[in-house]
């Protein structure tokens, strides 16, 4: 798209070197990297999405519904609710964020948008007051061609695997509509059964466990029965292609013996309308993820941790606008004991299945990758992995922390590389960017001379990062 413009053109900056500072740099990604698939093993799509091939509306819809990242630069500008999650058009919303994205210079928010207006849209100018009426009538006609629907950019982005993440009670009846139509993109479910482990709010977890009880056909009364339910329905995730588990938690919980006292408790507690309070929920909840852990193991299941971000952070707009509105952030929880106890707690007994460690603070980088080798066992290339950047650090400078901790305390070459952690379908750009940020990491090392200046050799392990290792890992 060319339109007549005051404004420098994104080519300026996007240009095919983009973030690539020296020739070895250039050379590992456009040779080695750049044509590789994607397998995003983590992330938030709509399998619904997915599976009716669903065409947007207009680029507001794809692009700036639920995305908390805009939403929050949106705010800090002084943007009125009403642009953001409010009443406003699609279109005026769309305008209130392209006078935004000029102010956003040095937020990651910069580059990603030029780079999501770039692919697929072949966008290449600065999205801003001048240029937002043009840029959205042109993405807007190209989302109604076939090209543009949910499959038909997650082809242009070359996505070979999606991990979707899935409630245990989901009936993943849209994941089995991608089956019968023989989708070429494998779309699997994962099993994420936070809800299950957050007995501390008696009202909502009995209503959950009312929903279990329906999809997994037990009756729930003590604690063997929960078990039960949860093994019939991780059965009915496997059964439908699940290969993964993900787990959203501020720290691992506390594990130690659960006593004959505390499953008599538990069984009060489900019988008992009048009592409201559980005596141990962090106990609770270490046990149950325990046993969930060693169902994983079982049917060689990978499993994910997501630790440390503090939710919900601003309660008065939480009461307004609900969860998931962009009021979360980094926390500063202990991890490391905590996780080591419950990582050796599973590997004692011969139950600990591949498992990704996320960290959210960057300051907990060094011990992250230090935690993921004292289980790396032999048995398996990169068993325990130090899981990508993620949130908050999945920006130029945290994915270099990220993988400058990883290199310094384990083995880069068996990382299996980046994912999107997105709701969004233009979100694939996060895998370039990525690309991008390592080959220019290794290739400065290359220039230096702390990196041999081989470029096969460098450039194999590239392709491991980028795709063969996380292919290898999760068996695809």
């Amino acid at each position: 798209m060319n339109q007549t413009s005051q404004n420098t053109t994104t080519k300026n900056f996007l240009t095919p070197d983009f973030l690539l500072q020296n020739k070895f740099a250039q050379r590992l990604y456009h040779d080695y990297a750049a044509s590789l698939p994607c397998i995003d093993f983590h992330c938030h799509l709509s399998p619904e999405e997915i599976a009716t091939n669903k065409k947007f509306s207009n680029l507001t819809e794809i692009w700036l519904k639920g995305d908390h990242y805009k939403w929050r630069a949106m705010r800090a500008i002084g943007v009125n609710e009403k642009y953001i999650t409010g009443n406003a058009t699609d279109e005026e919303k769309f305008y209130a964020w392209a006078n935004v994205v000029p102010q956003t210079i040095r937020n990651p928010l910069f580059h990603w948008t030029h780079m999501e207006l770039q692919k697929p849209f072949g966008i290449d100018e600065y999205l801003n007051a001048d240029t937002a009426s043009g840029i959205y009538k042109h993405c807007n006609e190209l989302l109604q061609q076939d090209d543009f629907s949910t499959q038909g950019i997650l082809h242009k982005s070359k996505v070979e695997f999606v991990g979707t993440t899935d409630d245990p009670c989901d009936d993943l009846n849209f994941h089995q509509q991608l089956v019968k139509d023989n989708c070429s993109i494998a779309v699997k479910p994962s099993f994420r059964p936070d809800k299950v482990l957050n007995i501390s709010n008696k009202t909502a977890f009995v209503n959950y466990l009312q929903q279990l009880e329906t999809a997994s056909a037990v009756a729930i009364t003590d604690i063997n029965s929960l078990l039960q339910a949860l093994q019939n329905r991780v059965d009915y995730f496997h059964a439908n292609g699940c290969i993964v588990s993900d787990h959203g938690l501020t720290q691992m919980p506390v594990v130690t013996a659960f006593t004959d006292a505390l499953e008599t408790e538990f069984a009060h507690f489900l019988a008992d309308n009048s009592t409201t309070h559980y005596s141990s929920p962090e106990i609770f909840a270490g046990f149950i993820l325990l046993e969930l852990c060693k169902m994983y193991h079982a049917k060689g299941w990978v499993q994910q941790f997501h630790l440390g971000p503090l939710r919900d952070n601003n309660k008065r707009l939480l009461s307004q606008l609900g969860e998931n509105t962009g009021f979360d952030s980094i926390g500063d929880f202990p991890q490391a004991v905590a996780l080591s106890k419950f990582l050796d707690c599973l590997d004692s007994s011969s139950q600990l299945t591949k498992t990704i460690i996320y960290n959210i603070n960057p300051a907990d980088n060094d011990m992250f990758a230090c935690m993921a080798g004292n289980f790396n066992d032999g048995t398996i290339k990169g068993k325990v992995q130090f899981g990508p950047a993620w949130w908050f650090l999945d920006q130029k400078d945290g994915m270099e922390k990220q993988m400058n901790a990883l290199s310094n305390m384990g083995l880069i070459s068996t990382f299996i590389g980046m994912i999107t952690d997105s709701r969004s379908f233009l979100s694939y750009s996060r895998h370039e960017y990525f690309r991008r940020i390592l080959c220019n990491m290794l290739g400065e090392e290359m220039e230096k001379g702390l990196l041999p200046t081989d470029e096969n050799w460098i450039g194999k392990i590239v392709q491991q990062i980028c795709y063969y290792n996380a292919k290898e890992y999760f068996n695809l």
